[in-house]
Order: structure tokens, then C-alpha cells, then sequence
């Protein structure tokens, strides 16, 4: 009876070590990442495994100690084989959901009333004067038609910039606005209205979609093509799919030949000549600083950074700001370096010279500081790449995997590429099969400060003029990576 057991067992436990080994076998080869080199050996490996353990389960395995000891391991290899195959199942999952680019954005626009007004909910609103910006007239005609469809009717009157509409609600000519949730930063940004979150309240809000025309110019081989990619830090609060400021703008030229990528970044502060496709929405050749083309999309932030360079971008990578918290939360936190001179302590940051370790709203609230500093937005880039490299360096440590599944979750939700999903697979089975030592270069066009009109605001507000001597130098180093040589040959 117990011999039978035993067989029955030996045989179950081998059709299950079979099929777990299966398992991870196929997940390895749809994700597609190993080289044949290594996989190969690799399914090799595994059959041989499988076949070992199966014929010492069932044939060779006679005493009590030995089949044991069997079990246990074949047990083991089952599991291993379970949770690598499941990891490899959320990296693909994590892949696939960072390189489906949506083909919509979503807009969120808000009815707000101050903190202390005796509106509660949008039945009270009927009857109200509102303040709308006539530079969000789908937005406020969406909340407007959606309040008068229940019978809501307000008193609506129109401004021009968002300082006359934040003047006039402050000043009582109007009880309440409507504002984009995007322009949310921006009010936040003036002095005068620092405390907007705090001394305001939303009482009803809606959303719209808008066409998202982003789309990759893709290079006929990514393994030893160069190409461009920008990469665009969103400040949206209101999830990943909403559009948002630009507040990180970096252009990583990438040269697989010569192993070597140029970080190129532009302060969000930069007065540039605004560019966008037809479809994007903004003000085609308006003056403003660069940080608010991403208002209307990545796509229109691509376009002006393409214009202000000279170049073609490829493809596009956008960071959600606000879901790097988690991200970073999940990591464990990140090490910045402050350089001796650059401590800031204030009610909302505190950090010393040299290596501290930061949490996500540490690091949010880091990457975004520029007020403490007397280079302002300049430092503000610098941090901000800190922080993005700080995630890099947690990302690649081997202990990651204890964590494995929730990180691939919110990397999914944090990130998005025009990159394809079998061009990101093809880059890293390169990178595996060369094993290459990549030459990191930076550079940071730069400017002097200035108060000008700003197209998005409607009104005057701090920017970096450009030093065109920068911008010009920025272009050439980038032409000199992409046709294979270093950009700290250009002087």
C-alpha cells in the first residue's frame, strides 16, 4: 500500500515539476528578451533537470531518506520555476502596458468655490456667477452643459488670463471658477496664490478626452541605429492619463554603436516658440515657457523640443511625477547626493550635504524645489536627474525581486513609451548578448531669468531666456553623438 503511495506521489510530483518547468520555459520565450546563446542552454538545461528528477522520483529513489530528500527538492524546483515564471509574466504585463500609449488623454476641469463659502455641492450652484478662462472653453463648456443638463444654470463671465480670473474671484466679483485641473501647478506657482489647495474647494467636477497624436518615428534598427528620445516628467495630479505641465524635460541621445548616451536637459522654465501638430490644440508660435507645452501633450512638448533643437525625436518616454511616490515608496527610497552648500532646510524639505535617503514625497518634493536655490530652475534639473537615476540604481539591485510583482505594478502606472514592446525587448536582449559598458554625457542649455508674457497664463510670469550660444552647442553635441562620436569633442 505504501509502495503505491509512493509511486502515485512520484508520478504526480513529476507532471507537476513537467508543467511548472513548462511554464517557465514559455514565459522566458514570450517575453523574448534572452539572447539564443543563453537560452538555448537554458531549455537544455531545464529538459535535462525535469528528466533527472523525474526518473530519481519514480525509478531510482528507493529508501525512505532518499525519496525524501527527492521530494523536497523536486518541491523546490517546482516553486522556483512558479515564481520566476509569474515575475517574468508581470515584466511582460509591465512592458506591454508601458508601450500601449493611449490613444486619448484625459482632461479634468473643476468648479471651485472659496473654503469659507456656504456652497457645499453643485444643487447650490444654480444661479452663481462663474469665472471661466476664454483659453479653456472645452473645458468649461463640458461642466457648463453638464450643470445645465440637471438644471443648474450659472452666470458665466469670461477673462483672458488666469491672474484677471484669479483676481476677480478673490475680489468677490465672481463666487466661483472654472479651471482645467492642469493649471492647478500653475496657480500654485504664483506667490500670490501659494495657498490656492488650502483656501479653495471643489464642488463639482467632470472630464473630457482629448486625441492624443504622439506617435514614435521609429529607426529601422534600434541595436545600431542612433536615435533621440525625450523623456517628459509629468506634474498631472489627476492620474497618469492626464495631461500635465512638463516639469522634467531631458533629450537622451542614444548611440548603440559607440555605447554612449547624451542627456541633453532643458529647465522647464525656457522661453521657446510653442509647436504642435494640428490636432494638439495649442497656440502654434505663441511665446512660453516650455514646461506648459505639455498642457496640450506630450506630442506638442516633442515638437517644440524638436523646433528649439533642430533634431527629429524618435521616440517619447513620459514619467508621471506624482506616481513616482509610490514608486520610490516601493523601492525602499532613493540616495541623492547634495553638494556641500545646497542643504535645504525648510518646513517641507530637509536635506543635508552629502548621501540622503529620501522617501517618495521626500523626493517628489525635491525633484520640484527651485525657491531655496539661488540657480533656481537649473537646480531644480539637477535634482530632478538625481532622483531619476536614484530610481535606476534601486530598480537593479537584486533586492528588488522581494518586491518584484508590486514594483512591475507601479513601474506600469508611472511610465509610458512610444517605444515599442519588441523594440525595449530587442534593446535589452542586445545588452545582454554584448554586455556593452554604456558612456553616460550630460549637458544643460541655460539662460537668464526675465518676467515675460507667457501665452498659457495670459499674462507675465518668470522664464529662462535662452543663451543661444547653449542651444547651439546642445544641437551639436547632439549631431556629434548621432553620427558616432563623443559630444565632449564639441567646444
Amino acid at each position: 500500500m505504501k509502495s503505491k503511495f509512493s509511486k502515485v506521489l512520484s508520478i504526480l510530483l513529476s507532471v507537476v515539476l513537467v508543467i511548472s518547468s513548462f511554464y517557465l520555459l514559455y514565459q522566458v520565450i514570450r517575453l523574448n528578451v534572452l539572447p539564443s546563446k543563453f537560452l538555448f542552454p537554458l531549455t537544455i538545461g531545464v529538459v535535462v533537470l525535469d528528466a533527472i528528477f523525474v526518473l530519481l522520483l519514480v525509478y531510482f529513489s528507493r529508501n525512505v531518506v532518499s525519496k525524501i530528500i527527492c521530494i523536497v527538492l523536486t518541491l523546490f524546483i517546482c516553486l522556483a520555476s512558479c515564481m520566476g515564471g509569474y515575475y517574468i509574466s508581470k515584466t511582460q504585463g509591465a512592458l506591454s502596458n508601458i508601450t500601449n500609449v493611449a490613444k486619448h488623454a484625459k482632461n479634468t476641469v473643476s468648479v471651485i468655490v472659496k473654503e469659507s463659502s456656504s456652497i457645499k455641492n453643485k444643487s447650490q450652484l444654480n444661479g452663481v456667477s462663474v469665472g471661466t478662462l476664454r483659453l479653456n472653453e472645452e473645458g468649461s463648456k463640458k461642466a457648463l452643459k453638464e450643470l445645465s443638463s440637471e438644471g443648474i444654470v450659472l452666470n458665466q463671465t469670461e477673462y483672458d488670463s488666469m491672474t484677471a480670473l484669479l483676481e476677480a474671484f478673490y475680489n468677490g466679483e465672481v463666487d466661483s471658477i472654472i479651471i482645467n485641473e492642469s493649471s492647478r501647478s500653475q496657480i500654485l506657482d504664483m506667490e500670490a496664490y501659494s495657498n490656492f489647495d488650502s483656501n479653495t474647494r471643489v464642488v463639482y467636477q467632470t472630464s473630457y478626452k482629448v486625441k492624443n497624436n504622439d506617435s514614435a518615428t521609429s529607426v529601422s534598427d534600434i541595436t545600431s541605429k542612433p536615435f533621440n528620445v525625450l523623456i517628459s516628467g509629468s506634474d498631472s495630479r489627476g492620474g497618469f492619463d492626464e495631461n500635465g505641465r512638463s516639469d522634467v524635460i531631458m533629450v537622451a541621445t542614444v548611440n548603440p554603436k559607440t555605447h554612449t548616451i547624451l542627456l541633453t536637459s532643458v529647465p522647464r522654465d525656457f522661453y521657446v516658440t510653442t509647436a504642435c501638430d494640428a490636432g494638439d490644440g495649442c497656440m502654434q508660435g505663441a511665446l512660453d515657457k516650455i514646461t506648459h507645452t505639455g498642457i496640450h501633450g506630450t506630442n506638442t512638448t516633442k515638437r517644440t523640443v524638436e523646433q528649439l533643437l533642430g533634431i527629429e525625436i524618435n521616440y517619447t518616454f513620459k514619467v508621471g511625477f506624482d506616481t513616482v511616490t509610490e514608486l520610490v515608496d516601493i523601492l525602499g527610497g532613493v540616495d541623492v547626493y547634495v553638494e556641500p552648500g545646497y542643504a535645504v532646510h525648510t518646513s517641507y524639505l530637509n536635506v543635508n550635504e552629502g548621501i540622503n535617503h529620501l522617501n517618495g514625497e521626500q523626493a517628489l518634493t525635491f525633484a520640484r524645489e527651485r525657491y531655496s536655490y539661488t540657480e533656481g530652475d537649473r537646480q531644480r534639473t539637477k535634482n530632478q536627474q538625481q532622483v531619476l537615476m536614484g530610481i535606476v540604481k534601486e530598480a537593479t539591485k537584486p533586492s528588488v525581486i522581494t518586491n518584484y510583482a508590486a514594483i512591475m505594478d507601479t513601474m506600469a502606472n508611472t511610465f509610458s513609451t512610444t517605444m515599442s514592446n519588441e523594440e525595449i525587448t530587442a534593446l535589452i536582449k542586445y545588452q545582454l548578448n554584448n554586455n556593452p559598458t554604456w558612456k553616460m554625457e550630460q549637458y544643460m542649455v541655460d539662460g537668464t531669468g526675465d518676467t515675460l508674457m507667457c501665452a498659457e497664463l495670459g499674462d507675465a510670469a518668470s522664464v529662462m531666456v535662452p543663451d543661444q550660444s547653449t542651444v547651439k552647442m546642445a544641437k551639436d553635441k547632439i549631431n556629434a553623438v548621432l553620427a558616432g562620436k563623443s559630444s565632449e569633442d564639441v567646444q
